[in-house]
């Protein structure tokens, strides 16, 4: 009797997604008494979403032998499908890879049409996704939709619609792409998917929209995900992911503590559950400290996201540079964008190798790189992605003295940028603008648009920045400049100072070389023979 009634109660938790009692109860009967193949699947689920993975795999493979017993072979193949996708999961690729094959062979010796060899379909067309053949995914992914609708399985059906959505996109189809991604995701909100499968749908759409920048709906789509979440306080292996892409989406907007609250519960959550979103857990938490200025953390964390599978690029090039490591970071960044091929994924690496790029005095290269951002930009069509590719092109016009066209991108690229809400990088854009500004002239507008970066800087916290800011403010370019340009007058800022060309060069990031000709071009147009009487003339016309 004590079993039948712990037997009752672990259903009834697992109709009502009390996931945690289900387990605490189905095992306790597991343990009584010999549970049926259904009890014993209803198990396996509930150990898989609370995190207890390791029980979760020994339990389905229960389940599997249970259902060869029965002769039940669509069951069996069914069973060793999910337990080979658990075992993929969590990194054991080899016995992943066992598993579904096995479900492969009872469903190849299986005389009858099932629903099961439609399932087996899906890993094949993610196989094709990581290899690039966007088509040949397409076309196994929608064999699998039409199977899941031939059988009225409404998982099987959504994932093939999941896996067109975003092979079409790994073509480039992305409005053809993006609408099967919400055909999709009307399963999930309308309640029709098992949970296993609803938790699947809504991380992979998330992720793809961050891929091609579609802010909007990683947004909308990360909210569901929220509610679906806190629906069941007891999930664990979606909730880790959920506030990674939470965390994301609150740093763009400017909520940073948010954000770091959101990730530093992620790296907790992910780590019995999920070694990717714990990579992305870790490289979202370095990327908020290195912007606050918290350097060794955020090596740190870089490096644990490294420990689990994350690349920590590029980050942590980016920590270089700002650590005044200009060759650590040309190196990093130069090996990372060589060994990205595709597209989409470039256009993640290319706006921190422009910068970089820009610091090493390297400017064709720099050049050359913003130009192929723009274009990926164009391709996807997406605000936020367009607005960074412009900046990059701006950044370039200026370096190479064009202060007047890099305003016109540098302006398209704010006013895209607000519209996003992205508040942090529209403040980066407009302290590039008052450069452009302060270099044709317009010092009033240059002075106002430091400002107004600084104080966005000042509320976020982003402490390297700010230094920056207050640093160029100070700064006010004279009214007479005596003929120097921009860059000569900082050089002659630096010299004033009894700084050697060595330590000018290494405080502005450029070569020993272009320095001594900056000094040259100094005395020349001063009319002054040495480094001593052009600081006197500095001071004299207040020029520093």
């Amino acid at each position: 009797m004590a079993s039948d009634n712990t037997l009752k109660q672990g259903r009834q938790a697992f109709r009502q997604q009390a996931w945690a009692d289900a387990y605490t109860f189905l095992s306790a009967a597991d343990e009584e008494t010999v549970l049926d193949a259904d009890d014993l699947e209803s198990l396996a689920k509930a150990a898989y979403l609370i995190g207890k993975e390791s029980k979760c795999t020994k339990i389905w493979a229960r389940v599997h032998q249970k259902f060869l017993e029965q002769n039940n072979t669509e069951r069996a193949a069914c069973s060793a499908f999910w337990l080979g996708m658990v075992l993929f999961n969590r990194g054991e690729h080899a016995q992943g890879s066992g598993w579904i094959a096995r479900a492969k062979r009872l469903i190849k010796d299986y005389k009858q049409k099932c629903a099961e060899q439609g399932l087996l379909l899906i890993p094949r067309g993610l196989q094709q996704l990581r290899q690039g053949d966007g088509e040949a995914a397409y076309n196994l992914f929608n064999q699998a939709a039409k199977i899941g609708t031939r059988f009225k399985n409404k998982d099987l059906q959504t994932l093939g619609r999941l896996g067109c959505g975003q092979a079409l996109i790994q073509q480039k189809r992305i409005e053809e792409g993006t609408t099967l991604l919400d055909e999709a995701m009307v399963g999930v909100v309308s309640d029709e998917l098992s949970p296993i499968v609803a938790g699947i749908v809504y991380c992979a759409i998330i992720e793809t929209c961050q891929k091609i920048y579609d802010l909007q709906r990683a947004q909308e789509w990360t909210d569901a995900l929220s509610r679906w979440c806190d629906a069941q306080p007891d999930l664990i292996p979606y909730r880790g992911q959920c506030l990674v892409r939470r965390a994301e989406i609150l740093q763009l907007r400017g909520r940073w503590p948010d954000a770091m609250e959101e990730v530093q519960r992620a790296c907790e959550l992910t780590q019995t559950s999920s070694p990717p979103a714990t990579g992305e857990a870790f490289y979202r938490q370095a990327e908020l400290y290195r912007l606050q200025g918290h350097y060794s953390k955020a090596e740190k964390a870089y490096r644990q996201s490294s420990k689990w599978g994350r690349s920590p690029q590029p980050g942590l090039a980016l920590l270089r540079l700002a650590q005044g490591d200009i060759d650590s970071a040309k190196t990093a960044i130069q090996h990372v964008e060589d060994e990205i091929q595709e597209r989409m994924p470039r256009s993640r690496i290319l706006p921190a190798y422009v910068e970089i790029m820009l610091a090493s005095q390297e400017l064709q290269t720099a050049k050359a790189k913003a130009s192929e951002l723009s274009d990926i930009a164009t391709e996807l069509g997406a605000p936020y992605l367009n607005a960074i590719a412009a900046r990059s092109q701006g950044s370039v016009l200026l370096a190479n003295s064009k202060p007047g066209t890099a305003l016109k991108k540098l302006r398209q690229s704010w006013s895209l940028l607000k519209q996003v809400e992205a508040s942090y990088e529209s403040a980066r854009t407009q302290v590039l603008i008052g450069l452009a500004c302060r270099n044709l002239g317009d010092e009033d507008t240059a002075t106002m648009e430091f400002h107004a970066a600084r104080e966005i800087f000042e509320q976020l916290g982003a402490t390297p920045d700010l230094s920056n800011v207050n640093s160029l403010i100070k700064k006010k370019r004279p009214e007479n400049t005596h003929g120097l340009t921009p860059r000569e007058l900082e050089v002659l800022c630096i010299l004033a100072t009894g700084k050697t060309n060595k330590d000018i060069a290494k405080e502005l990031y450029i070569s020993e070389r272009t320095v001594d000709r900056h000094v040259s071009n100094i005395l020349g147009k001063l009319n002054v023979e040495t480094r001593a009487a052009a600081t006197a003339y500095a001071y004299e016309h207040n020029l520093v």
